[in-house]
């Protein structure tokens, strides 16, 4: 698959320290693509960018508290400022938060998720559509980061599933309003995936994930990455306003019911 069409576009991707985020900022700078890593800290974030260019890739570090939105506003306008334009977002940075019923929630706790996980998404289309329109990008896009949980609800997860169907609706509405001008706009939905917020999870905490999975393993990052490529390249502009699941078939359906034969068949 040719991934040329990606070369030499800018693009930010916020949480670009770990995990998911670090995956997709290293394969866009592979693939020569001129990254701008953000997030809260310095040294992880630093590494990443660092690594990128050890590479042979192109690649600069802002820190950003990204439920700040002066902070991502002035993430973007800094963005512009070193590289002249502006191509693509990807909206990552993201925290999870859950395994109480509704009612345990604090308000503190509803202010805080939704600070990061629904504010800062938007903040970040905001200012980077107006700064992809400014720099009359050619193949502009909009990625953001959501969940299968944005597809499917999750039983203690009220304010985290709020949040992420709340990216997934304003993807899909911002995929109405700028496909007329040739920007995309898509959500990756990621299913249990192996990173570092698994760090300290006991064996038998990963081994219930893999097996609560119809392929019976947890992903891997990097399958994320490769597509935040091919959504931010020529091959994907008719692609606008889904939310893909990369889960395994995790959200495909309830999966228990196919280990019940019925009788006739036994």
């Amino acid at each position: 698959m040719d991934f040329s069409s990606v070369k030499g576009k800018v693009a930010i991707v916020t949480g670009a320290s770990r995990g998911i985020g670090e995956a997709i900022a290293k394969i866009f700078g592979e693939n020569g693509m001129k990254v701008v890593c953000a997030a809260r800290s310095v040294e992880q974030g630093q590494a990443v960018a660092d690594a990128i260019c050890a590479d042979g890739g192109d690649a600069v570090f802002i820190q950003t508290d990204c439920s700040d939105v002066s902070q991502i506003k002035n993430l973007v306008d800094k963005t512009v400022e070193h590289y002249g334009k502006l191509d693509g977002i990807v909206s990552n940075a993201g925290i999870g938060q859950g395994g109480s019923p509704l009612h345990e929630y604090e308000m503190e706790d509803y202010d805080k998720i939704f600070a990061l996980n629904s504010k800062g998404v938007f903040a970040g289309m905001k200012y980077g559509a107006e700064a992809i329109f400014k720099s009359h990008s050619q193949g502009g896009f909009l990625i953001n980061v959501a969940s299968i949980a944005g597809i499917i609800p999750q039983r203690g997860q009220a304010l985290y599933t709020a949040t992420k169907h709340g990216v997934v609706g304003m993807t899909k509405v911002a995929a109405l309003d700028y496909a007329p001008y040739g920007i995309t706009v898509n959500a990756i939905c990621p299913g249990y995936t192996k990173t570092s917020i698994f760090g300290n999870a006991p064996e038998q905490a990963l081994t219930f994930f893999a097996k609560d999975c119809p392929a019976g393993r947890m992903g891997n990052p990097e399958e994320c990455g490769y597509l935040a490529l091919f959504l931010a390249s020529d091959l994907a502009r008719y692609i606008t306003g889904a939310a893909i699941p990369v889960d395994g078939a995790l959200s495909a359906g309830h999966q228990n019911v196919s280990t019940w034969k019925h009788p006739l068949f036994d």
